[in-house]
């Protein structure tokens, strides 16, 4: 029974043994900026300098700022035709079409409840992903009709990171990560040992810890470290099987080596 137990342990071992992912030089972009927020499959990208969110298609760049509300706290651009800013000293949303147009603004000090609001995320149809700091929820907000459509349970731990597609959020706290559906119902939580921030493309999930990328692939709990050698890790984003690292003003584009 003994010999059994340690060939299975073996096994198991084995099975779950972390090799690390290498990456590929595909190319590098000079860029200047305070942060690369994103890079899309026609090499579009979106940044921030001087509390001035850019996008650069090409040689061309437009531009959109709101001095009034103070500092760009965070940007998502998962859906370029409705794209999230995010002011967090005046509480406050701005939504942009693809020119960079204001279409809709979000002002959570006039909605009624109030909502005091530390982290935001794109949704599905009219809705924003929020974290709720007075309720520690996380809720699914419909800026046309100001209601949640869901809500989560209260989070017992400081928020870091949020990030979410069309039909899931992932909300990275000091303890744990947390993946739920658009109903807000928990799907799984994973214990967080030490990761800062994260991306995620198609469910799968690269996190940040100190200067060092880690991989979580969809539906596993398993983190695979990611060689990025001695290169300093500025901002980072990834699509499908593409990793953009922003350091030194410049964009390295690598392709993961996943497989």
């Amino acid at each position: 029974m003994r010999s059994i137990k340690i060939i299975l342990f073996l096994i198991s071992a084995t099975l779950c043994a972390q090799e690390s992912i290498e990456l590929d030089l595909v190319k590098t972009m000079a860029l200047n900026a305070e942060t690369l927020i994103s890079v899309d499959n026609f090499g579009t990208t979106y940044y921030v300098n001087n509390n001035v969110f850019h996008k650069k298609e090409g040689s061309k760049i437009i531009t959109f700022s709101n001095l009034q509300l103070g500092s760009l706290h965070t940007v998502n651009t998962f859906n370029p035709l409705k794209i999230n800013l995010f002011y967090k000293d005046f509480n406050t949303v701005i939504i942009l079409d693809n020119r960079l147009a204001e279409i809709f603004k979000i002002d959570f000090n006039q909605i009624t409840p109030y909502k005091n609001v530390s982290h935001i995320s794109a949704g599905y149809d009219n809705t924003i992903w929020i974290f709720n700091q007075d309720l520690q929820k996380l809720e699914l907000f419909d800026y046309k009709t100001n209601t949640s459509r869901a809500q989560t349970v209260p989070i017992q731990s400081p928020v870091l990171d949020l990030k979410s597609n069309y039909n899931n959020c992932w909300l990275l706290t000091e303890n744990y990560l947390y993946n739920y559906n658009y109903f807000g119902s928990l799907i799984n939580k994973i214990k967080n040992t030490g990761f800062t921030s994260f991306a995620q493309t198609n469910e799968n999930i690269i996190l940040k810890k100190e200067n060092a990328l880690f991989y979580l692939k969809k539906d596993s709990v398993h983190f695979t470290p990611i060689k990025t050698g001695n290169l300093l890790i500025n901002d980072f984003f990834v699509t499908n099987e593409t990793l953009y690292i922003y350091t030194n003003k410049s964009i390295q584009e690598f392709k993961l080596k996943t497989n």
